[in-house]
């Protein structure tokens, strides 16, 4: 029952748990600043969590990314932005983010860029993303 931040106990009150995770937000934490922009979304501050994230994965946090390229393809917090839905979800899926990987290769296919398409799917399987390997499963008889 300690925090894996700073391995004090945790905290008795969900007042007392923020506290602690701002203060690994001010810290710049990567893992806390995206715990903070999971929060915000789960509030329904759609904007403030575009803030979170946006510092998170500028540290590298590539669920960050993935969050992001999320929020510019649905329009949450954000304007929608389709270059920069394509860009955070790249960063995400270079990052190792197997469902970034994923959602490339539908787009790459969806573009028609079918070998694209079949090497993100072969990436993400290889990162243990069931749904990709169901999908080269498909791909297979087709001689992709």
């Amino acid at each position: 029952n300690l925090c894996p931040f700073c391995r004090t106990p945790l905290a008795a009150t969900a007042e007392g748990s923020e506290l602690r995770l701002m203060k690994r937000v001010e810290a710049n934490d990567p893992a806390g600043l995206f715990k903070m922009g999971v929060l915000c979304y789960q509030r329904g501050e759609h904007e403030r969590s575009v803030e979170y994230y946006t510092r998170a994965a500028g540290l590298g946090d590539v669920t960050s990314h993935f969050n992001l390229a999320n929020a510019y393809q649905n329009g949450e917090g954000v304007e929608r932005d389709e270059k920069r839905f394509v860009y955070h979800l790249e960063e995400a899926a270079i990052g190792g983010h197997p469902v970034a990987r994923f959602n490339l290769g539908f787009l790459e296919g969806k573009s028609g860029r079918v070998v694209r398409s079949t090497k993100h799917f072969i990436i993400a399987a290889n990162l243990g993303h069931d749904e990709s390997l169901e999908k080269l499963k498909k791909l297979y008889p087709l001689g992709l």
